[in-house]
């Protein structure tokens, strides 16, 4: 997720299962998850090979060109190997009208409506969920009790972050994310967002909710950075539904 922890050894073999990779394709100049794919093996080697992406259809079980026929080619700028070596992330200058069939920039444009998080039992602090996260030392909203509903977290988080923009501190993580300005805030949160989708495509709901946290605190920092507050995406959201 952060680069605190440095690599050791050598990086992990390419892991296919049942002869596929997923591949998650992000747009290496706004950070925004485009769709998420899958490769087989001469895919790859075609992806690296000419610099656009090639993936393989489960449906029609054939090789495919991104953009044969629409033109929105993806110009391939870099793939990167995650820690397991069972997913890929494709970076691209997406070209034409965008990814998605359907007319798009981004294939991700359905809005899920999230119900309210139930409370967390203080047991569940132990295990994965006891490893840093991004400002967690200070940064996020306490509540001795436990039972904050989800409202009432996001409320005392953007509280928090606001402090921190306003008021900033040399050891709060979000007052260095203030400091490193709006191009690397937006870069954490399409870091987090490929990292959200991975654990989603992994089937592990514990690794979506972890990083779905953490891509929540970032957006809402990059909406502070933005001058934008949630009650305006609030309002976006209820347009909508009209």
């Amino acid at each position: 997720m952060d680069e605190r922890q440095p690599r050791s050894g050598q990086p992990p073999e390419l892991r296919f299962q049942d002869g596929l990779i997923p591949a998650v394709v992000q747009d290496v100049e706004t950070g925004q998850v485009l769709m998420l794919a899958y490769m087989n093996e001469e895919s790859l080697r075609r992806t690296l090979a000419e610099r656009r992406t090639w993936f393989w259809s489960r449906s029609r079980q054939a090789l495919w060109p991104k953009g044969e026929t629409s033109g929105n080619v993806q110009q391939v700028v870099s793939v990167t190997l995650d820690c397991d070596g069972d997913a890929l992330l494709v970076k691209v200058r997406q070209q034409g009208t965008g990814a998605c069939h359907e007319g798009d920039f981004s294939c991700f444009h359905y809005p899920v409506e999230l119900p309210a998080p139930a409370p967390v039992p203080p047991s569940a602090s132990s295990g994965e969920g006891s490893r840093e996260r991004p400002g967690a030392e200070e940064d996020e909203p306490r509540e001795a009790g436990g039972d904050l509903d989800g409202a009432e977290i996001l409320a005392e988080l953007w509280q928090v972050i606001g402090e921190r923009k306003q008021h900033p501190a040399p050891e709060s993580y979000t007052s260095r994310l203030f400091e490193q300005g709006v191009a690397r805030i937006a870069q954490k949160v399409g870091e987090e967002a490929v990292e959200t989708a991975i654990e989603a495509v992994r089937g592990n709901p514990g690794g979506v909710a972890y990083e779905a946290a953490d891509l929540i605190y970032h957006l809402l920092v990059l909406l502070a950075t933005s001058g934008i507050s949630p009650r305006q995406v609030f309002a976006e959201l209820r347009s909508r539904r009209r």
